[in-house]
């Protein structure tokens, strides 16, 4: 790959919530893995030489990880544009500060019957109030909506009335708990992995998308990101299935291709 535009950094397998249909199967006991603070600094500067406009922290919950201010300060030091995906349950006074800096955005999910998702009651009421909180803070904001079985429509007009105007509309992915919820296979892939994209796990596996987590490329504790990407077989295209949105950006929303 010579193209690399877009990087998912999964930077923690920790979450508060555990949602039904996680494609990380994410949780309370989740962790950061084998990847120590000094290798996600080394991973954004490699993607920043490779050429790439953006990086997403995601998880996990990202903000739950203690280096998070300073992966973003050190991205946006790389020319990097960066998106947080958060679930946006708590976000420390600090973090604010981070997120209203230029070149950040936030991103998050959202259902209609949230905190039967998401299994922690209460959820819905905190996350809402944040949206707001970014909201005010003219903080770039997208919002996507994952119709679980239960239809979003009550989602779209909550988060209308909330005045987010950047929301995409997406399928759950038989990935990680999502299989419980839906057939896997390939067809949960959008057919364009590994076309500018790469993501990082929190055990250095690197691979073509966060929904292919089946499909290794390397491992960037063995060797540099630029040597896992020159040395990866090309990765076969699938039939096109939903598009993509933890990328953000464009339209592959867990829905968009990133942003040039």
């Amino acid at each position: 790959m010579t193209d690399l535009r877009f990087a998912w950094l999964e930077i923690t397998g920790k979450c508060q919530l555990s949602c039904t249909h996680c494609y990380a199967e994410s949780g309370p006991r989740g962790g950061t893995g084998a990847m120590t603070a000094r290798d996600w600094f080394r991973v954004i500067s490699h993607v920043a030489e490779l050429g790439a406009h953006r990086v997403q922290f995601i998880g996990g919950e990202p903000t739950l990880h203690p280096d998070l201010a300073r992966f973003v300060d050190h991205s946006l030091a790389a020319g990097l544009e960066v998106e947080v995906f958060s679930n946006l349950v708590h976000i420390a006074p600090a973090l604010w500060e981070t997120f209203t800096r230029p070149g950040v955005r936030l991103a998050t999910s959202y259902y209609s019957a949230h905190d039967a998702v998401t299994r922690r009651p209460g959820s819905h009421a905190r996350t809402t109030a944040n949206i707001t909180k970014a909201l005010d803070r003219a903080i770039p904001l997208r919002v996507g909506v994952i119709d679980v079985g239960s239809g979003s429509s009550d989602a779209l007009v909550e988060l209308d009335a909330l005045g987010v105007r950047d929301v995409g509309v997406d399928t759950v992915r038989a990935v990680g708990r999502g299989t419980a919820l839906s057939s896997p296979g390939p067809d949960q892939l959008c057919g364009r992995c590994g076309h500018g994209a790469v993501a990082v796990s929190t055990s250095g596996d690197v691979w073509p998308c966060v929904f292919a987590r089946w499909m290794a490329l390397g491992n960037i504790l063995d060797m540099d990101l630029a040597d896992v990407l020159l040395n990866a077989a090309p990765v076969a295209p699938v039939t096109a299935g939903p598009s993509c949105w933890p990328q953000g950006g464009g339209s592959c929303a867990p829905n968009e291709p990133p942003r040039p």
